[in-house]
């Protein structure tokens, strides 16, 4: 019957065999006292002796005895309070139950002024989870952010989960749910796992690409207050200056007055300029800005909100422009055809320089058809005629008419460019049985398809380098003498500037650091902007990368306590600034709605009862030691 599944239940039964010292307790109350003989005044105290024998007698009834009433009902408090009564909520127990608590940067939204954060309301609501929490379950504290932390193992110790959750801080970073489910799914192999709790304020991907094998119980909670911050910033060259563009998106609370601001741009430390900004709730506003540099700068972008902002995190941004430099390009001797075009174009320097001699330790962009020019440094590098090493089993060149069939139109290296009528007297051909998957899995990309294979490869190598691989060799095509030959060496270019980071830059998103070339083989101090620091040691190649960045700021590289380089990382992140909720999460084969009734868990009575004793205790002692009244006659 279900109102028999809402009686008190007891943990441990076993330690009902307490009751019996309900029987030495009964005993010790009969037992006679030894009474010393005394000599009375008056025979009216008699009746009172034969009282006490009468009492002290197994047979006779109980005379009313108030030490005896407290003690009984201290006793059964007690044993009550041993056998752990709890008050079923009517839920299903799980006893290993894992719980996910959002730690992104949207549950550091404050509700009003001076309010309550996100992260805050999820620990009241974790903490109870703990206090309520019996001996036989076991809880797993999971903190969600752009990585998933294992905060504690499962565990019933409440002072490890409480320390645990007390230590949870906010990461100014976007959260990933589907991460965090997947460590989950690691711990069901150990243990059975049939329900998983999310505590989280909604910030996620409304699709998340998994398929639960538990069940998610989702607790969304109440949104923040309104906010504005700055979504994106970004910095595009032009001919002697740097245009800033700014975009900020606000979110607005009915019945409050919408958020806006005023946005300041400071280089150096100076402010260089200042615009006022007021976008629409679920809108966003863009802000221009101009700077006059060509040396390496630091910008900083800081938002002031004119009334109550519920997210701090947003409203400052860092963008690092880079010192403003001509690009240097490598280009065979042989490929005059590319020379020529690679020369009408200004702002680069072209090697080698025959009349000169000059040679780069490094170049932005090579192109050749030599393989001994492979040993060069280069941050893109553009090949024609040749086949990787590594591909050499996978395909081959015949001397053959052939034709490009297709190419990827939204490549930024075939951007603009006309491929259908040139005719190659070379035919890549791919092997026997060897498919497109092939080469993707040795970490190549198809962008243009022949009648017999690829004829077009892109691949990224370590520390960010591109290379392009044209199978065949332009002079033995009619490319060179197409209208998208200069566009394409134009698309080459802008493609090495890219990478140079000399016609765009973007303002880096907390969570990880981008890499940063230095010395080889030298170990940096990174300084986080809250003042903690971690040692990163950079490659044979000078790149340092996979440093962590949980917080908006400077983070700054020094070697012997020496800085020498840093970078300014901001939060950028249209889902955490919007503060926007989503109801259901759909997952491959379901959707899940947050929990529209509040928690349930089984409420522990034992301390209650343990309280209820303690109070007969203190009033027994009151009682029994409380000075006699004095008779005034």
């Amino acid at each position: 019957m279900s109102w028999f599944n809402q009686l008190p239940g007891f943990y441990d039964l076993t330690s009902a065999w307490l009751f019996l010292l309900f029987v030495p307790l009964i005993i010790f109350y009969f037992l006679k006292l030894k009474r010393p003989r005394m000599e009375i005044p008056s025979l009216a105290l008699w009746r009172q002796v034969i009282n006490d024998q009468r009492v002290n007698s197994p047979f006779q009834k109980f005379k009313r005895n108030l030490l005896l009433l407290l003690q009984l009902l201290l006793l059964l408090f007690l044993v009550l309070a041993a056998m752990q009564p709890f008050w079923p909520s009517g839920a299903e127990r799980a006893k290993y139950l894992p719980v996910l608590i959002d730690a992104s940067a949207s549950m550091a939204a404050l509700d009003q002024q001076g309010g309550e954060s996100r992260l805050d309301a999820a620990k009241v609501k974790v903490r109870e989870l703990i206090d309520n929490l019996l001996p036989d379950q076991r809880l797993c504290l999971i903190a969600v952010d752009s990585s998933p932390r294992r905060l504690t193992e499962f565990t019933n110790n409440k002072r490890v989960l409480r320390e645990s959750l007390d230590r949870l801080q906010v990461s100014q970073v976007p959260s990933q749910l589907d991460d965090a489910l997947r460590m989950t799914q690691a711990l069901s192999r150990t243990v059975p796992i049939e329900t998983v709790l999310l505590f989280t304020d909604g910030n996620l991907p409304a699709m998340v690409d998994f398929e639960l094998p538990f069940t998610l119980n989702y607790q969304k909670l109440p949104g923040g207050g309104p906010n504005i911050g700055i979504t994106a910033v970004n910095a595009r060259r032009a001919a002697s200056h740097w245009d800033i563009f700014v975009r900020l998106e606000a979110t607005n609370i009915p019945n409050m007055p919408p958020p806006s601001g005023t946005v300041q741009l400071l280089q150096d430390g100076k402010v260089v300029g200042e615009e006022s900004a007021s976008p629409e709730a679920g809108k966003s506003e863009r802000l221009v800005f101009r700077v006059e540099s060509d040396q390496a700068t630091t910008l900083e972008i800081r938002l002031r909100p004119q009334s109550f902002d519920s997210l701090d995190a947003d409203n400052v941004a860092y963008l690092d422009l880079p010192l403003v430099r001509e690009l240097t390009v490598f280009c065979s001797p042989e490929l005059a055809l590319f020379r020529h075009a690679l020369e009408g174009h200004k702002g680069i320097v072209l090697y080698p320089d025959e009349s000169t001699e000059r040679t780069a330790s490094s170049y932005d962009l090579l192109v050749t058809d030599r393989q001994t020019d492979l040993t060069r440094d280069a941050a893109v590098v553009f090949t024609t005629g040749m086949i990787p090493e590594e591909l050499k089993n996978l395909i081959s060149v015949q001397v053959e008419i052939s034709e490009v069939l297709d190419w990827q139109r939204a490549a930024p290296l075939l951007q603009h460019v006309q491929l259908g009528d040139v005719q190659i007297t070379e035919k890549p051909t791919s092997g026997k049985d060897v498919r497109d998957k092939d080469f993707e899995e040795l970490g190549y990309e198809i962008l243009m398809h022949g009648q017999a294979g690829p004829l077009v490869l892109k691949k990224e190598n370590p520390g960010g380098k591109l290379a392009f691989h044209l199978l065949f060799h332009t002079d033995r095509s009619t490319l060179p003498y197409r209208v998208g030959f200069p566009i394409l060496v134009s698309n080459l270019l802008d493609i090495a500037l890219q990478q140079a980071g000399l016609a765009e830059v973007r303002g880096q998103s907390t969570g990880i650091l981008p890499p940063k070339t230095l010395q080889p083989d030298r170990t940096y101090r990174v300084t986080a902007p809250d003042g903690t620091t971690a040692d990163a040691k950079s490659t044979a190649d000078g790149v340092v990368s996979g440093v962590a960045a949980p917080r908006t700021g400077q983070y700054q590289f020094a070697e012997g306590g020496r800085p020498v380089a840093k970078i300014g990382v901001s939060l950028l992140s249209s889902s955490e600034s919007s503060l926007t909720g989503v109801e259901q999460l759909q997952f491959r084969e379901l959707n899940v709605g947050a929990a529209t009734a509040t928690l349930k868990s089984d409420k522990p009575l034992w301390r209650i009862l343990a309280w209820i004793a303690l109070a007969f205790l203190l009033f027994e002692w009151w009682y029994f030691q409380r000075p006699p009244s004095v008779m005034v006659k």
